[in-house]
């Protein structure tokens, strides 16, 4: 283990080295100046440290007083080399952080017990620290694992309500994609981001309680079965409310909000601008992109340019101009996420028409 041994004295510095190297464990690196061995704390961390009091310039007391202001040298034990007389000197170094004292003329048997028991002790605390360490990363791997699993379980379960709706896993991933788009534009920070694209697949999990003959009706619906239809957002905040997960309180916000305009005109409570949550924005605008932009059975995907003029005319109508502006702010990584969540059927189709 590193022990540093600050004093100006030649002499003391050859016999404090020569007593450390009766301990095994200790391996002595003299210095004659305490700026420079406070200099070199800078950079590296001792296991130990003896300095002397009486030095010229920057006495012990000075230099016990700068290394604990160093990072990571809190923990770090100092003994402290004075005279018997020097009690007032004592008690100051106590204060500032002194681990032990040895009284001139140092003892060799006294000096190697004291020493020996402290790097004994720092020993132990660098392997409690290692094993904190340890026990920390498994935490947060454990922790990983949980959230990746909650994630995935998300995720299948926002699919099985989608494919009821002649929607695709692709959907889901590519509509996830432009929320997170617009959240970066709009200046959230990654964490914030990550949420959003991570819940935003939940906005339709409440199709799932919709009778099948309303979801799956090939013609235009009645007023009633539109009604129907329109309760899914509460269904699926209902599925998702109550929790402490931080995902599924922010996939309970966009199911309840997704559906809202920004002039009032949505549902089922008719908010309108600033009163819709953000996360409900966000995704309005992601999920009708990829709806006009995506093929399905009942219709062809719109092209690009027709979709991004529906958006700008719906600017402030159905849609939070912010949020329009954001996803129309980067084409080119709008069209990298539709190449990278392609649908292969939908290339089929497109290749048919």
């Amino acid at each position: 283990m590193k022990v540093l041994v600050v004093d100006d004295n030649q002499m003391n510095l050859d016999l404090f080295c020569h007593m450390l190297s009766m301990l095994d464990v200790a391996n002595a690196l003299p210095m004659h100046d305490a700026a420079a061995a406070l200099a070199w704390c800078g950079q590296r961390v001792p296991d130990l440290v003896v300095v002397d009091y009486m030095m010229p310039g920057m006495d012990g007391i000075e230099f016990l007083r700068h290394f604990r202001a160093l990072p990571a040298m809190r923990e770090v034990p100092v003994v402290m080399v004075t005279a018997d007389t020097e009690v007032a000197v004592r008690h100051q170094a106590l204060r500032l952080g002194a681990n032990d004292f040895l009284t001139k003329p140092v003892n060799s048997i006294e000096f190697n017990a004291r020493i020996g028991n402290l790097l004994a002790l720092r020993q132990a605390q660098l392997q409690l620290a290692e094993r904190a360490d340890s026990l920390a990363e498994a935490v947060r791997r454990a922790t990983a694992a949980i959230l990746a699993r909650e994630h995935e379980a998300i995720h299948r379960l926002s699919r099985a309500a989608e494919f009821r709706d002649n929607d695709t896993g692709s959907h889901l991933l590519r509509m996830a994609a432009y929320a997170r788009l617009i959240a970066s534009r709009l200046g959230l920070d990654d964490t914030e981001c990550d949420l959003i694209c991570d819940a935003a697949p939940m906005h339709d999990i409440g199709k799932v309680g919709i009778p099948d003959a309303v979801l799956l009706k090939p013609g235009p619906l009645t007023p009633e079965e539109r009604a129907i239809m329109q309760r899914h957002p509460q269904i699926g905040a209902d599925i998702l409310a109550d929790s402490e997960s931080p995902l599924l309180q922010a996939g309970a916000v966009i199911a309840i909000s997704h559906h809202e305009r920004f002039d009032g005109g949505g549902y089922p409570h008719g908010l309108s601008g600033h009163a819709i949550p953000l996360y409900g924005r966000i995704v309005a605008v992601a999920d009708v992109f990829d709806a006009l932009t995506t093929a399905r059975p009942y219709k062809t995907g719109w092209e690009l340019g027709r979709a991004i003029a529906y958006l700008q005319e719906q600017r402030g109508g159905h849609f939070d101009p912010a949020c329009v502006d954001a996803l129309l702010a980067d084409t080119d990584a709008v069209l990298a996420i539709q190449r990278r969540f392609h649908d292969p059927e939908v290339a089929t189709m497109r290749s048919a028409a």
